[in-house]
């Protein structure tokens, strides 16, 4: 007999029968309850945008970190637990700066996504002596005991381009054009796939990335609820001050509104330009009618011309 689901989803080191590991379908399950993140690749970088879940007015909004930086040409954005990605992005700095000093040059982006989930793999390990020896933030002697309950997305530039990468609790990876993880991710992911095309440029991609934001979030979209950062080969990596927020969100909301003014004004602006000419035509058809003696059998002509005055 084999044994139920409960007896088996104790341990994180035990297969099911049908040759599942239930404690990391857990941690999947708990991403799924964390803040929406959306990442969004193009040619000229990558977009990082964050929902900023404030619990109290009484917060600062600022004090929430959803997007942090690993090398200046590396960030990532987080959904899940936040405490687990303090983990994995202090790992994660750890692997970059080793890489920039042994190498003298900046890893590469996957390699720095392949480090961050080898260190996802290692749960359920225990400390051994060879890892006792080693300390420190590489893992050693600290592992943890279960599956990392936080997603990531890692967004850099190296001599590739610009590339993003889906880190999951099972320490596999993905790259991907676009992605979302978290607690919107479905119908943020079906979004992206209608909207995403290859000639994205990076402004056009912030504003996909906000509108998809605003679909998913419960709240009203503001530039204090929501984080905004992006990764190019000239300037790095760049996390959004409150002013280009501001910015990047007014565009946003009057985006509609722009183009009906635009048309409103140039509506105005012909009819005032036509006036005058409507005036001329009309006091010359009025001075033709008082020269021309007027047929009072109602010829087509006059009654066309009457008709114009």
């Amino acid at each position: 007999m084999f044994l139920t689901r409960s007896e088996y989803d104790r341990s994180v080191t035990s297969f099911s029968p049908e040759g599942r590991l239930f404690q990391v379908e857990y941690a999947v399950e708990a991403i799924k309850l964390g803040s929406t993140a959306i990442g969004i690749s193009t040619s000229e970088g990558v977009v990082l945008g964050v929902e900023k879940r404030v619990g109290s007015v009484l917060m600062e909004s600022s004090s929430i970190e959803k997007i942090v930086e690993v090398d200046s040409h590396i960030g990532a954005a987080m959904s899940g637990l936040t405490a687990d990605a303090r983990t994995m992005i202090d790992h994660a700095r750890v692997e970059a700066q080793n890489h920039r000093f042994t190498y003298d040059e900046p890893i590469r982006v996957e390699s720095c996504t392949q480090g961050v989930c080898d260190l996802a793999l290692r749960f359920g390990e225990g400390g051994d002596s060879d890892d006792d020896e080693e300390g420190g933030d590489n893992g050693g002697g600290n592992v943890m005991s279960r599956p990392f309950g936080v997603a990531l997305l890692v967004a850099g530039c190296d001599e590739d381009g610009p590339q993003l990468y889906h880190a999951e609790p099972s320490g596999t990876f993905f790259r991907y054009d676009a992605k979302a993880i978290g607690s919107g991710s479905e119908g943020a992911q079906a979004e992206l796939q209608t909207a995403y095309h290859t000639s994205l440029t990076l402004p056009e991609a912030e504003q996909l990335c906000l509108r998809v934001l605003k679909q998913v979030m419960e709240e009203k979209l503001d530039a204090k609820n929501v984080q905004l950062a992006s990764v190019t080969p000239a300037g790095g990596f760049k996390i959004y001050d409150d002013t280009r927020m501001r910015q990047a969100v007014d565009r946003l909301e009057g985006g509609g509104s722009t183009g009906a003014d635009n048309d409103a004004a140039t509506g105005d602006t012909a009819n005032i330009s036509a006036a005058p000419e409507s005036a001329l035509d009309a006091g010359a058809s009025a001075d033709d009618a008082a020269a021309t003696p007027m047929d009072t059998s109602g010829g087509s002509g006059d009654g066309d011309g009457t008709t114009d005055v």
